[in-house]
């Protein structure tokens, strides 16, 4: 009897050729380097997933601060041009705007006392300028208020000073306070057109009985002067929810 070969050989496929039983036999887990690059894979794909829902959500965010910066305008316009019609008043309440540091009025400013002046004579009544004076103005914008209405002609007996104030809030406070030393109770509030809605708003918070009639701003700061005082506005209601 012929020994037994115990050596492994190759049976032949088919076709001749010998075939590798470990190469018939298919790891479940497949080739080490083809798990790598299918997990390689399958990061990259996640990590482009990941980027496209993070841009989704900026242009999301973006989309929602556009749509809630023309609302804030919007509301800021149809305030400005649905003032309730100017009514009689015993004082004149100007709002305070910048002074330049040659002393000399900022356009805002002397728009609004040009309007003030008119008023006055329109009909004679006592005129409060208000603000106090800012780090780069030589002089507080109350007083410089008064002095240009002197100089245009207005009694100096019927125009007062305020400068005591920093904002709209302030100005209105101390104005009434000097309105009421004299017993009067009903004010027009001269100020820029964009900003009369809201001083009008400040004036039914502080007890103030009035209307008000605002000068032209500015048509090349209108975005400017509009997104301040939008900003504003929102200050101004959350001040009424706390």
């Amino acid at each position: 009897m012929k020994a037994l070969n115990t050596q492994t050989t190759n049976t032949p496929d088919p076709g001749g050729e010998p075939m590798d039983r470990k190469a018939m036999s298919p790891d479940p887990k497949g080739h080490p380097k083809e798990r790598l690059n299918e997990k390689g894979l399958n990061e990259k794909g996640l990590n482009k997933k990941r980027i496209k829902r993070g841009w989704r959500a900026v242009l999301i965010l973006m989309l929602l601060a556009v749509l809630c910066y023309a609302a804030l305008l919007g509301w800021v316009v149809y305030a400005e041009t649905h003032l309730p019609e100017k009514q009689e008043s015993q004082a004149i309440l100007v709002l305070g705007a910048q002074v330049k540091e040659d002393g000399t009025l900022s356009i805002s400013l002397h728009r609004r006392l040009s309007l003030a002046r008119t008023e006055y004579f329109q009909h004679p009544q006592l005129i409060v300028t208000c603000g106090a004076q800012g780090a780069d103005e030589p002089a507080p914008e109350g007083e410089v208020m008064r002095r240009w209405l002197i100089d245009q002609g207005v009694p100096e007996d019927q125009v007062l000073a305020e400068t005591a104030s920093f904002n709209t809030r302030e100005n209105l406070l101390h104005a009434k306070a000097m309105m009421e030393e004299r017993g009067l109770t009903k004010a027009l509030i001269v100020t820029s057109d964009y900003h009369v809605a809201r001083a009008l708003s400040l004036c039914k918070q502080l007890g103030i009985e009035a209307t008000g009639v605002g000068s032209h701003s500015e048509p090349d700061y209108w975005w400017i002067n509009h997104t301040r005082e939008g900003l504003s506005w929102i200050k101004f209601w959350l001040e009424g929810l706390l």
